[in-house]
């Protein structure tokens, strides 16, 4: 495990971004998480919370002198987490690609610009930008956005039905549990200490790793 790092994380307020912050701050090891959010949170320690508009045009630039500050004090991961959870169906596909795409993509190429090396995106199981399907057609074109800006790591986060999350309804978890693989249920409180595990074991790895269910809780379970 890498000594003294920290993870900016975007979407570090949701279901899946919260699980994934806490699973971080119960790391000795990291000594801090920037959360970037549009709002102010509440105080908490060992979290950073910067707010920033994530619609401005110099959203990405703001977000690298962000990453740029805090790799002052040492390693820095980047987590997107963003997603919208059971309301995408209320959303337009413009809506959804100016945040998954737009917002994540923003964010991204701001951490890549400062030197972040590792990237960790929340996505989706049998993400294609190629698909008929609207939002894993946008969770693939979130997906090629990332991959395209280059970092040297990338691990892609693929859960299928992710349970103990306010946004999946009870009869949907259900039937999670009649489906086998990576359509099946995922635990958010795995999905999010997956995600820490990478953070905090793989961070000098090269390449991208795509992790769906089984994946991320054999990942988890290294932490």
């Amino acid at each position: 495990m890498k000594p003294n790092f920290a993870a900016m994380i975007l979407g570090g307020t949701g279901q899946v971004g919260g699980a994934a912050v806490a699973e971080l701050l119960a790391i000795p090891e990291c000594r801090e998480v920037v959360m970037v959010t549009r709002k102010p949170i509440a105080a908490r320690s060992r979290v950073r919370n910067v707010v920033l508009d994530t619609g401005a045009a110099d959203f990405a630039e703001r977000t690298a002198a962000l990453a740029r500050e805090t790799l002052n004090q040492g390693a820095v991961s980047a987590v997107s987490c963003v997603g919208v959870g059971s309301g995408s169906s209320r959303w337009s596909e413009e809506q959804l690609q100016r945040l998954e795409v737009g917002v994540v993509g923003a964010f991204a190429r701001g951490c890549h610009d400062a030197g972040i090396a590792q990237f960790c995106l929340l996505s989706a199981v049998g993400s294609t930008a190629r698909s008929r399907f609207r939002y894993v057609r946008i969770m693939g074109m979130k997906e090629d956005t990332v991959r395209n800006i280059g970092f040297t790591r990338l691990a892609i986060f693929r859960p299928g039905i992710i349970v103990g999350n306010a946004h999946t309804p009870v009869w949907l978890g259900w039937l999670g549990s009649l489906v086998p693989g990576s359509f099946g249920n995922i635990d958010q409180r795995i999905l999010g200490r997956s995600i820490a595990a990478e953070i905090a074991l793989h961070s000098r790895e090269a390449g991208e790793v795509s992790r769906e269910n089984a994946a991320m809780k054999k990942l988890a379970a290294q932490l």
